[in-house]
């Protein structure tokens, strides 16, 4: 390799790694921002302890706080840990004055047999082509990847994981949100 092509290479490496970009790029397309109003949504789900409801929208959260984590497939191993995980935690999480979705491409038959067998109290919503998935960044067809938004009761992005790890997952953003209730309360 030639000198000049060494020293541009070296160059472009520290650039990337000592500037933040404006949005992140992970597979599934650009991350939002925190901060940037969240992408609107209306999604056909299935929720156990609400059978009537047939459909979920960000609106129905509006003035409440939204863990929303994007997932790849119902009755895998690391998606049930997360959605375990969730589950175990959603009392805190409704306390909190915050409501928790799980999103995939899985179709309602997979989600009412999931929510069933696991005993979620949340709904799974159904984004079979990726519409949504891809408005957060989160879609590599035909899934969705692991990825969680946490938005506030304005409908602000306010904080965002990429590609997370299922195990413990749910209580880092349990944490995160009663850190930044704890920030606007002060």
């Amino acid at each position: 390799m030639r000198r000049r092509d060494l020293i541009l290479r070296t160059g472009l490496l520290v650039t990337a790694i000592f500037l933040r970009p404006s949005r992140v790029s992970a597979l599934g397309g650009n991350v939002l921002n925190v901060g940037a109003p969240a992408p609107t949504f209306k999604l056909a789900g299935a929720n156990r302890l609400q059978p009537e409801q047939t459909s979920w929208s960000l609106e129905d959260y509006r003035s409440r706080w939204l863990a929303i984590y994007f997932y790849p497939k119902d009755f895998t191993g690391g998606c049930t840990i997360e959605a375990r995980g969730f589950e175990a935690l959603h009392p805190e999480f409704l306390a909190a004055g915050a409501e928790v979705i799980g999103i995939s491409a899985d179709g309602l038959d997979d989600h009412e047999s999931f929510c069933e067998s696991e005993g979620l109290s949340f709904p799974l919503l159904s984004d079979p082509e990726g519409a949504i998935s891809k408005a957060y960044g989160s879609w590599m067809a035909p899934y969705s990847l692991r990825h969680t938004f946490l938005i506030d009761p304005e409908g602000v992005l306010r904080q965002r994981w990429v590609a997370v790890r299922p195990s413990g997952h749910a209580q880092e953003v349990l944490d995160v949100l009663k850190n930044l209730q704890n920030k606007t309360s002060v």
